[in-house]
């Protein structure tokens, strides 16, 4: 931490360096020099003069209550007396600067939310199909996550993961998949591939995951689940939704993860689409009451997620336009 040497005479400044031993004494003059992110000890009376923007603790005489009052409008994070010091100042201290820290970390929450968003793909032109996405994570970050893009002409990757969590550690894990998958082939490759990173680098999270591959000429969709729930669901025309339920292991659990291919073929207006466990928490009930109404409202395309959510959700769709 800095202290800001004051410009008038302070009768306890002595005492106040002694129990301060660890600031950097700086002057006025030369504040531009230095961090504008660390905390600053200063007198009040400079600190309300100068108005600069470091954050500050402000320092007055017994006398000058209106003046700390001031301070704390202009900005101050905390006032104390240069007589009457708190009792531990340095634990006060560190205190102040863990508070300011986790503020600091708030205010920049809007901006790496924003940031997040920008990593999601861009949509891409398919021949016959659409791909269709919803994103909306419970608080600023979101520890879902769905990519896709094309690995030949006729065939499209994609995939749609949940870390466990919630949280800034859950977001950049999915930051982390999308630099990571480097452009898998197939979906066993992809999900073996990021299983065994996540089990090497002893990450103490896990991740389920639906991947799959789709050749837009031949309508044939191959897929592999990693402990995913809910399943993907199957949508087509005059037939009831299928539900293609799997069982398998998340990723990040075990090094020896087996992992299943499933697949099926696309018929002219069908849709493939997959969820986080997220997409169920609008409805009522157990497991299997959440899934069928989701399914209906799914098959009825009108699903919508409430404004304020209490778990993130991602939907991924491919539909089939003729």
């Amino acid at each position: 931490m800095y202290f800001i040497q004051p410009t008038r005479d302070i009768p306890h400044l002595d005492q106040v360096l002694d129990t301060l031993p660890s600031v950097q004494m700086i002057r006025i003059e030369d504040l531009h020099l230095y961090d504008p992110t660390i905390i600053a000890i200063a007198d009040v009376q400079d600190y309300l003069t100068h108005q600069w923007t470091l954050p500050t603790i402000a320092l007055a005489l017994e006398d000058e209550g209106l003046a700390l009052s001031a301070a704390w409008e202009q900005g101050a994070l905390a006032g104390w007396i240069w007589s009457k010091l708190p009792a531990n100042p340095q634990e006060a201290l560190i205190r102040i600067d863990a508070k300011y820290k986790r503020n600091q970390d708030s205010r920049d929450l809007p901006s790496a939310a924003e940031l997040q968003k920008k990593l999601l793909p861009n949509p891409i032109e398919l021949l016959n199909y659409k791909i269709e996405t919803l994103f909306q994570p419970s608080a600023y970050l979101s520890g879902d996550w769905y990519d896709y893009w094309k690995i030949s002409d006729k065939e499209v990757m994609f995939y749609l993961a949940d870390v466990s969590g919630h949280g800034v550690t859950s977001s950049l894990l999915t930051s982390w998949m999308a630099a990571f998958h480097g452009r898998s082939k197939n979906p066993r490759e992809l999900i073996k591939k990021l299983n065994g990173m996540l089990v090497q680098e002893n990450i103490e999270k896990h991740i389920t995951m639906i991947a799959g591959i789709l050749n837009i000429e031949t309508h044939h969709l191959r897929w592999s689940s990693a402990g995913h729930y809910p399943p993907a669901i199957l949508f087509e025309k005059d037939q009831e939704p299928r539900i293609l339920t799997t069982s398998s292991f998340p990723l990040g659990l075990t090094e020896d993860l087996e992992v299943e291919e499933f697949e099926c073929q696309l018929k002219p207006n069908a849709r493939f689409i997959i969820c986080s466990d997220g997409a169920l928490e609008p409805f009522d009930g157990g497991l299997n009451e959440q899934l069928r109404q989701l399914v209906h409202h799914l098959q009825n395309q009108s699903f919508q997620a409430p404004e304020h959510v209490a778990d993130d959700i991602a939907i991924l769709s491919l539909r089939r336009i003729n």
